[in-house]
């Protein structure tokens, strides 16, 4: 398959899947729906560990279980508090200003060089995102503030995890197949949730699933996790490391076009304004709709 197409589908699976796990977890425990999603999508990928038969040094798995800590133990907790908490369409236009904090981290920990244009669109997008984090402070709704508020916290917090990811991967994926890394980094990242799982199961069992936790968990094991994650370590492994952000772009449309009908959820007037300044400052910096100083790591 063509990487780009490859990437395209992924970001398509993706951006659907934000309505459809808040919907979801309305039904099943998070820490469950992880378990299961990463868990056995990791055991879809092993027949691949098998044909492949590829040597990994002690220091590769180091990193491989680093960036499984990183993108599925850490992140997807992060980001899935944040849906039950905020609307599902902010998850990925927030997602989306990875860009704003690749910046900042770029220039704090990669030592790239302050340029004025880039600070400038970079602080345009930055306001974009305040007014997207703060918009239940402003709306005028029948809403949690608080709630909505910590929700798009979360989010913020899971998108600079998903970038740390991204750089640790993108070295990784230099030296081993994509499909041997989706297969380690859900299996490392599921296992912490063992614990967590038994705790919940305490109180909840898989009899209360309804049609709406069924299809939230077939949806993210068949497609968000094996087939999208797949897809995406695949298009990572084959182009270049500055074209991956440009496809995260899709996930906003995909996740409105679904939210609407699915959740009601409709974008306000502060998230719109907000996503026009997310994209003008990226557009700004750039000239273009994306920037990731990844040359910053090649070796």
């Amino acid at each position: 398959m063509n990487p780009i197409s490859a990437l395209i589908i992924a970001n398509i699976i993706w951006g659907a899947g934000s309505p459809i796990f808040k919907l979801a977890l309305t039904n099943v425990p998070i820490y469950t729906f992880i378990f299961i999603r990463f868990f056995f999508a990791s055991l879809i990928f092993l027949p691949f560990i098998f044909q492949i038969r590829q040597k990994i040094s002690f220091r590769d798995y180091l990193n491989l279980f680093l960036t499984a800590l990183i993108a599925v133990t850490i992140h997807i907790p992060l980001f899935f508090m944040g849906l039950e908490k905020t609307q599902s369409i902010n998850a990925p236009i927030i997602a989306s200003a990875s860009p704003v904090f690749l910046f900042f981290l770029s220039v704090l920990f990669l030592k790239e060089k302050l340029v004025f244009r880039v600070f400038y669109g970079m602080l345009i997008s930055f306001f974009g995102v305040l007014i997207i984090i703060l918009s239940p402070l402003m709306a005028n709704k029948s809403i949690n503030i608080t709630t909505s508020l910590e929700g798009n916290l979360y989010l913020v917090a899971a998108t600079i995890m998903s970038i740390i990811a991204v750089l640790i991967n993108k070295k990784i994926l230099n030296k081993i197949n994509p499909y041997v890394v989706c297969f380690w980094t859900m299996f490392f990242g599921s296992l912490p949730f063992l614990p967590f799982v038994i705790k919940e199961l305490q109180t909840w069992s898989f009899s209360q699933v309804n049609f709406t936790g069924s299809f939230g968990l077939f949806y993210g094991l068949f497609f968000s996790s094996a087939t999208a994650y797949g897809l995406y370590y695949f298009g990572l492994s084959k182009i270049k490391a500055e074209e991956i952000g440009l496809f995260s772009y899709i996930d906003p449309v995909i996740a409105i076009i679904i939210a609407a009908p699915l959740l009601g959820e409709i974008p306000d007037n502060f998230f719109i304004l907000g996503a026009l300044f997310i994209f003008w400052g990226i557009y700004i910096a750039e000239r273009r709709i994306h920037w990731h100083p990844f040359h910053k790591l090649k070796k």
